[in-house]
């Protein structure tokens, strides 16, 4: 069964800085989003969805300082010290999230492969169209495989987000991934997504999403390995 890109992540230093990025880099206001009370972070979403990525969003994401701090490490990286300094000079796109209805089976193929993805963790969040409801694989450590190239994999339960969500006038048209090992390539088949199994040359992002935006198209990069 093919997998679908089901979100991209932007991380921030604050979501105030995510928001005023967007409407600068994007031409946009990212429309609302929660809080996680697991991970305690909060996002604001943004529709990029085109007949080849349906149901595709954009997730700026930051730390929430109003949070009880989670008894886990925080998802997408963002504890890492590393990342923290990046992202003291402002918001970056990280990592890409696949949606699948094969949770288990895949985790399961990625660890033979012996990529280990982490294990299944429920999450959820409320809106005023009710409880979001999701499983997604996240490492103990929180730490992002093949350098934020190898997708985070989520399965949701019940209804999809970007349902609920109005066209924002950004579009994806084209998400590379690079580094990711071919055989891993395989088992996620993800479809209208370059995988490159090379791994990224010197100074060369990871990830590279090309969007369609009121400023025209925009390119954006990850950090470079």
């Amino acid at each position: 069964m093919n997998t679908q890109l089901d979100h991209l992540i932007v991380a921030a230093a604050t979501l105030a800085e995510g928001v005023a990025w967007c409407e600068d880099i994007l031409g946009v206001t990212p429309g609302p989003g929660g809080q996680h009370p697991l991970m305690g972070t909060h996002n604001r979403l943004l529709k990029i969805a085109t007949d080849r990525y349906p149901d595709a969003y954009f997730e700026i994401i930051a730390v929430d300082p109003q949070a009880t701090p989670p008894q886990r490490v925080r998802w997408f990286g963002l504890d890492e010290p590393g990342l923290r300094a990046r992202l003291r000079q402002g918001p970056r796109l990280v990592h890409a999230v696949a949606r699948v209805l094969d949770l288990d089976l895949r985790r399961a193929a990625l660890l033979q492969l012996g990529l280990d993805p982490g294990v299944p963790v429920k999450a959820g969040r409320n809106t005023p169209q009710g409880p979001l409801a999701w499983q997604m694989l996240l490492r103990e450590d929180g730490r992002l495989l093949c350098d934020g190239a190898l997708p985070t994999l989520i399965q949701w339960e019940g209804r999809h987000p970007a349902q609920a969500m109005p066209d924002s006038g950004v579009t994806l048209s084209s998400l590379t991934l690079r580094g990711v090992p071919e055989r891993a390539r395989d088992v996620l088949r993800l479809q209208h997504v370059t995988v490159e199994a090379v791994a990224p040359s010197p100074g060369a992002p990871a990830l590279t999403a090309v969007l369609q935006t009121p400023r025209g198209e925009v390119t954006l990069h990850s950090d470079a390995p």
